[in-house]
């Protein structure tokens, strides 16, 4: 009995052996299906939130260009949004940390007008974004609207040429139900127990707040990366991992037949052996034939629901159990089978591989492959193949092994990869749709340059060092002259076609390393390094006048446009970018102003000169306010008789410091604020009122003449304003500049002078001689009096050929029954001469210079011109 209690031991070690590697085996294919299961849920719930977080980007994006956006605009791009496939449940736009536009706005209505900044429960995340210019998770958090979501606060800096400014923020509620369920969380087919843990994308440290608490389970733990934070997620089979697969009782089912088939024939073998000693022979073939089979037995034990095989090495024949023929879909007959038949069963294209595994086994003593198999219906299996060549005595090497069925396993895979490769494949997809928003923020739609933002970021980030570090800075401002009218005459097409021509012409005069920019409509920059003189600069900016110069054919139209560049250096670092730009749009205003097609570098006497013309500016805007713009008049004479025909009522401007200061002095800087209208306004209702106080005191002043501009000509309520007034036909002139009347007359301005006649105000054309007029514009227009220019006036005492062209011109007033004043009467010689010419009315220091209302009153009353 003491061999069958050794052996009875030795099988009870062997079975506790088995059991322990089964249960190990179990629980690791256990947690690989586990962690296959669960990484297929972490990259759905990674691939939607970033789909959701990337969807708003877009629309922060949009909001940065667009800071004045409505709710109407608003609702236009949050709607396109919703119509992608995601889970979010409303998104809120909060200017200045107020709500103020939202979407949907049904059912959001009580969220309008939520000051974050007073509001408790959201003002820590919102402050948070803020402060640091990142995406701020929350959540999960219970909602108003009821149902639980996560919320996603987005800092908003909007464009400004002083750099980026805090807008606002953008919050963004994902539901959080419909992204578990999107994600496979509530899925029925689950097989797992899943917690999430990380509240307020806290990862580790954050609480749970999904699923059961699994901490006491040894789970398997994975971790969800969120655009900010983290969550843990962790999982357990259902059931936890002590559930005993079925395969496991049919092992310690097959322990115990082995044994009582090990123990039994033992006893059979004693009884014998005591009973009849002439069975020994019988009983030594038995235990031969028992020890193979117990050999073959303890390795098919070792595995899990597998087939078992041995084939002799030399003979090449086969033998298969049930298991066998059923993974290589022959029937279960127990017929003979040989190396042919398991060669014929391998799939055609892993015939080779396999083949060379299974002689690359025999040689080394060892086997393992893995390939498929192609039954006769069709079907293909993946088969994972293990087995040890093992000699008996007195007999040919055989090789022992086993085979059991993967393809549940490598299906798993080959979906864990397809799902992989598709998170990946949307990813790339979103990095490539942030890529372009991105680049599309930062260029011009229109010629592809850089725009003012990215104008803006290269200039902060090359102010320390210089551009390029070169340790200096320069910076042309260009603008397109006449561009308008291309515009306006051939189209927005021709125009955008202009502005593509212009970068070309930009890129192809600058270096690799010039920055070049569109920054406004037809605005262009160029950064580039200064260097140690202006010689380059100048030079590029004479190549851009030069070039823009040559005209450009569209559409058989032959267009011409110039441009004025105003460039400003930086040399001592750092560079302030700010007044860089400002000091170039100085240079480029002295460039405009000095007829364009031109380049103007700023300097410390143009700062000043535009310091200078802003405080007068300012002081016109405050003297209109004040009234202090006054009428002064000069008087007008007959040529024979010298009485007094007129006055010509002239603006001054009496400066509260300064005193009175002639037109010269401010005229200018009053036609750049486009005010001239209204001093002209001014002057005709001083002259107006003057008129009826001369009369009230019985001073005869038969006529005043104002000067008008054209902005004033244009002002559609003129007409409306001058009846108002109820002016005598006759007493009031208006004095027109005679660049007004061109040939191609506007047709507005031609139907105003006809009015003015129609009420009676005599029309008159100063500064005669100086500008455009021709005599069919004399003959459309029918003036009441031409004043011929001072310029003219002056030479006649000395140029004879001077007072023949004067005589021309007098003689045309004749022929056309226009009367001729003429101004700038010096000396009482140049009144002589005028005269003889054929001068109607004379006006000038001669006789009075531009006088106060009142010096005036004294000057009439006296006759003091007769005296002179």
């Amino acid at each position: 009995m003491v061999p069958a209690l050794v052996a009875l031991v030795l099988l009870l070690v062997g079975a506790v052996a088995i059991e322990r590697q089964s249960a190990s085996l179990a629980e690791e294919r256990a947690r690989t299906a586990v962690v296959a299961e669960v990484s297929l849920i972490r990259a759905k719930l990674e691939g939607n939130i970033n789909a959701n977080i990337q969807l708003v980007r877009g629309l922060v994006a949009t909001i940065s260009t667009e800071p004045d956006m409505d709710q109407d605009r608003f609702t236009e791009l949050a709607a396109n949004l919703f119509a992608e496939q995601s889970q979010l449940r409303s998104i809120a736009a909060a200017p200045d940390l107020v709500v103020q536009m939202t979407y949907p706005l049904v059912g959001n209505e009580r969220a309008i007008g939520l000051d974050y900044r007073v509001t408790e429960a959201q003002r820590e995340a919102v402050l948070r974004a803020r402060d640091t210019g990142r995406l701020v998770m929350a959540g999960p958090v219970d909602l108003v609207q009821g149902g639980t979501g996560f919320i996603g606060r987005f800092p908003v800096f909007a464009d400004d040429p002083s750099g980026d400014r805090f807008w606002g923020v953008i919050s963004a509620v994902v539901d959080a139900d419909r992204l578990y369920l999107d994600s496979g969380l509530f899925d029925r087919g689950l097989t797992i127990d899943i917690s999430i843990t990380g509240r307020d994308a806290g990862g580790a440290i954050g609480e749970r707040f999904f699923g059961p608490d699994l901490r006491g389970d040894n789970p398997v733990v994975t971790q969800v990366l969120l655009p900010s934070g983290s969550w843990v997620m962790s999982a357990v089979p259902k059931g936890g991992w002590g559930a005993v697969d079925s395969w496991q009782w049919a092992v310690r089912l097959a322990l115990i037949v082995g044994g009582i088939l090990v123990l039994a024939p033992m006893v059979m073998i004693i009884r014998l052996m005591l009973e009849r000693q002439n069975h020994i022979r019988e009983l030594k073939a038995r235990e031969v034939d028992l020890e193979r089979v117990t050999r073959r037995l303890g390795l098919a034990l070792a595995t899990s629901r597998v087939g078992v095989w041995e084939m002799d090495t030399i003979t090449r024949e086969l033998v298969w159990d049930d298991r066998m023929n059923e993974l290589y879909g022959l029937p279960a007959d127990g017929g003979a089978r040989s190396y042919i038949d398991w060669r014929d069963a391998l799939h055609p294209d892993d015939r080779r591989v396999a083949e060379h595994d299974f002689a690359e086994g025999i040689r080394t003593g060892l086997y393992q492959s893995t390939f498929r198999t192609l039954h006769p219906d069709g079907t293909v299996r993946h088969v994972r193949s293990m087995g040890a060549v093992y000699t008996d005595p007195e007999s040919n090497p055989k090789i022992l092994g086993v085979n059991w069925d993967v393809t549940k396993d490598v299906l798993l895979n080959e979906d864990l990869r397809r799902a992989k490769a598709l998170t990946e494949a949307h990813n790339r997809e979103l990095e490539a749709a942030r890529s372009r928003i991105e680049h599309n923020s930062l260029h011009d739609s229109l010629t592809g340059l850089p725009n003012r933002r990215y104008l803006d970021e290269t200039l902060r980030r090359h102010a320390e060092h210089g551009y390029a570090g070169c340790g200096s800075m320069a910076l042309l401002h260009i603008d397109l002259d006449r561009f308008k009218q291309i515009n306006d005459t051939l189209g927005h097409a021709a125009g955008d076609a202009m502005l593509v021509h212009a970068s070309a012409v930009l890129r192809a005069n600058c270096r690799d390393t010039d920055f070049v920019a569109r920054i406004g409509g037809d605005e262009f920059v160029v950064l580039c390094p200064a260097g140690p003189d202006d010689d380059y600069i100048a030079g590029l900016a004479e190549r851009i006048v030069e070039q823009m110069r040559e005209p450009v054919s569209y559409e058989g139209h032959e267009c011409r446009f110039g441009v004025s560049i105003g460039i400003a250096v930086g040399r001592v670092l750092p560079v302030d970018a700010k007044q860089l730009l400002i000091n170039a749009d100085i240079a480029l205003y002295r460039a405009k102003r000095r007829g364009r097609n031109r380049y103007e570098f700023f300097s410390d006497a143009l700062q000043e000169d535009v310091i200078n013309t802003k405080r007068v500016a300012d002081e016109i805007l405050k003297g209109l306010e004040r009234n202090e713009f006054v009428a002064w008049f000069q008087p007008q004479f007959a040529a024979g008789t010298l009485d007094l025909v007129g006055v010509e009522a002239l603006v001054r401007w009496q400066h509260p410091t300064e005193g009175i200061k002639a037109p010269a002095s401010f005229m200018p800087v009053a036609e750049e604020l486009n005010v001239v209208a209204a001093i002209d306004s001014l002057v005709l209702e001083q002259t107006l009122a003057a008129l009826r106080h001369w009369e009230s005191i019985g001073l005869n002043v038969p006529r005043a003449s104002v000067n008008v501009s054209l902005r004033r000509l244009s002002d559609e309520g003129l007409i409306e304003s001058l009846r108002r007034h109820d002016i005598s036909p006759g007493r009031i002139a208006f004095e027109l500049v005679e660049s007004i009347y061109l040939d191609e007359g506007d047709g507005a301005v031609a139907w105003t002078i006809d009015q003015l006649k129609e009420l009676g105000i005599d029309i008159e054309i100063d500064d005669f001689g100086t500008g455009y007029a021709s005599i069919v514009s004399l003959q459309k227009l029918r003036p009441d009096r031409l004043k011929i220019d001072r310029q003219l006036v002056d030479p006649i005492l000395t140029d004879p050929a001077q007072r023949r062209l004067l005589a021309s011109i007098i003689d045309i007033g004749k022929a056309m029954d226009i009367a001729v004043v003429a101004e700038g009467v010096e000396t009482l010689a140049h009144a002589s001469i005028l005269t003889e010419l054929g001068v109607d009315i004379l006006q000038g220091y001669a006789f009075a210079r531009p006088l106060s209302p009142e010096q005036f009153e004294t000057f009439l009353a006296t006759q003091a011109w007769r005296a002179a």
